[in-house]
This record gives structure tokens, sequence and C-alpha cells, in this order.
């Protein structure tokens, strides 16, 4: 990819502008019929691949769970700042959870 460092074409806009622009674009898409729509069918599909490939990334899975054990309060013993989770563990557990459930993929 190229660097438009002289201000110029839609490279040098703000992303605004450029926004703008690809709003208009699908616009005029959809009014001539040429936008593709997407079936319930379709979109559960793509959804799908989407989920296995984000969850082929143990790092990023890894990540999540360390986010979410820390949301949960896991670093108290599993009982949240209203003491009502029903989750224990530390962010550790969880996270480690989450790489050995991805073991057999």
């Amino acid at each position: 990819m190229t660097d438009n460092k002289d201000g110029r074409g839609f490279a040098g806009m703000d992303p605004e502008q450029q926004r703008e622009i690809a709003s208009q674009g699908g616009e005029a898409a959809h009014e001539s019929g040429n936008a593709h729509e997407f079936t319930s069918e379709e979109a559960r599909e793509a959804g799908r691949k989407g989920g296995e490939a984000v969850s082929q990334d143990r790092q990023h899975m890894s990540e999540i769970g360390q986010k979410g054990g820390e949301a949960s309060g896991g670093n108290q013993g599993g009982q949240g700042g209203d003491g009502n989770s029903q989750r224990g563990g530390s962010s550790e557990q969880h996270a480690e959870a989450g790489r050995q459930s991805h073991k057999n993929d």
C-alpha cells in the first residue's frame, strides 16, 4: 500500500469525507438494484465463519478470557463487587480454560 503524502485523491481525504463518499456509493448500489441483499441463511453462515476465524486466534481468545475473568471479579474468589457472581476463578484460570477448550479444534 502506498502512502498518499501529497494529500490528493481519496486517500488524502479526512476519514469523515471518505465515509460520506463510500456511503453514497452504497446508497447508489441499492437504488440501482446492484447491491447484494443477504438472506437470513447467508447472514447466519457468514457469522458462523467469522466466529470460527476469530476462535482460531488462540492469543485473542486468551485475552478475551482474561478480560472476562477480570470483569467478573475473578480475582476476588469469584465474588464480584456485589457478592452475587455465579462463576469463580482468577482471570488466569479463565484464560487457561479458554486455551483448553480449543485444544481439540
